[in-house]
């Protein structure tokens, strides 16, 4: 048997997760993730006045409880399916952006008339189309996030990330494909009303700058501190910052277990959405004390039924209507815990985080 085709596949999606500088998950952006963390930890043991010596410095960047934590076995789990078989599988998915983008220019043309191209020099509308699309890639991100939050159907999808009860850069990828699709189609939607107002704006075409085609507002963010926000670390970012930045202690709290912090910090890189739209929790200078997890799947959240089969069964009975349960259970009382498993009472109530 011939495996050589197969092994170049995984050499090649190796290379694009890894290696490609525009990749959300490369080694140059690890690397500097664990230069930064190490500096965060170093310097909180220098005010403490106490000794940095390197094996204490290597436990403290990956210790055994969290390397070893079943959850994070999971998330490894989710790195290989999004590495390997998500894109095959589900990559058409998304809606055109450039159909989508197409479809906002000819809509503002017909309600405000064409416009002359631009005389400004190129670099400026570049940078312009940069910083929209940016900034529509935020938008998209925290309105997918707050339904995600908001409507059980999308919750049941989502709660696989939330089940995580550690956090290692990994914990990126252990979002449920359903969720993907969703996410997929609402930043394709976004990102064409930035992109074709941009166009519009300047009266002709223009590129944004990217790395690896990935916007480089959004490139340096990766390379800064995105990955840092699921971890061990505590880097919080307050006053001004606080309110403009997303630094790895606002996303912490978001996964926090904690009641207070339920449905808070619902953006990306930027904290500028929540601030806006009233969800942002700007974390305390000092650590503070976070549990992890969704309890109402805590038995069986880390095995494949529970983190990719059950999510599917549960989005679906969210969609059974209640008027249907209750004929169910008055005709077949006998059925009442399998009625009860499908039942949209039972799912958003028990397991969706509620909604200040």
């Amino acid at each position: 048997m011939d495996l050589s085709s197969a092994f170049d596949f995984i050499q090649q999606q190796m290379a694009h997760v890894l290696l490609l500088p525009g990749s959300s998950f490369s080694l140059p952006s690890l690397a500097c993730a664990l230069f930064i963390s190490a500096i965060a930890l170093g310097f909180r043991r220098f005010k403490q006045n106490r000794n940095i010596p390197l094996k204490v410095m290597t436990r403290a960047l990956f210790p055994r409880w969290l390397i070893w934590n079943r959850s994070n076995l999971v998330d490894l789990g989710y790195l290989g399916f999004h590495v390997f078989v998500y894109g095959l599988l589900l990559g058409w998915a998304a809606l055109s952006f450039q159909f989508l983008t197409n479809a906002v220019i000819a809509l503002l043309v017909a309600v405000f008339g064409p416009v002359q191209p631009s005389s400004l020099p190129a670099f400026v509308s570049r940078s312009v189309i940069t910083l929209l699309l940016f900034l529509a890639y935020e938008l998209g991100y925290w309105i997918n996030h707050y339904l995600s939050h908001r409507v059980p159907f999308m919750w049941e999808f989502h709660k696989v990330h939330h089940s995580a009860t550690v956090l290692t850069p990994v914990t990126t990828f252990r979002v449920h494909p359903g969720y993907m699709v969703i996410f997929s189609n609402i930043l394709a939607l976004t990102a064409a009303v930035g992109n074709g107002l941009g166009h519009y704006l300047f009266g002709e075409t223009a590129a944004q700058y990217a790395l690896s085609q990935t916007n480089v507002l959004l490139v340096l963010f990766i390379y800064t501190y995105v990955h840092l926000q699921h971890s061990h670390v505590w880097i919080p970012l307050r006053g001004a910052l606080g309110r403009l930045i997303m630094s790895p202690a606002h996303h912490q709290i978001h996964h926090s277990s904690n009641p207070i912090h339920f449905n808070k910090n619902l953006g990306s890189c930027l904290a500028i959405w929540d601030w806006l739209f009233g969800t942002l929790y700007v974390p305390a200078r000092a650590r503070e004390r976070l549990t992890f997890g969704v309890d109402a799947d805590r038995q069986e959240a880390h095995t494949f039924r529970g983190a990719f089969l059950m999510p599917f069964y549960r989005a679906a009975a969210c969609l059974v209507p209640k008027r249907m349960l209750a004929r169910l259970r008055s005709t077949d009382p006998t059925h009442e815990a399998q009625i009860d498993l499908r039942g949209r009472e039972l799912l958003p109530r028990s397991t969706m985080i509620p909604f200040n």
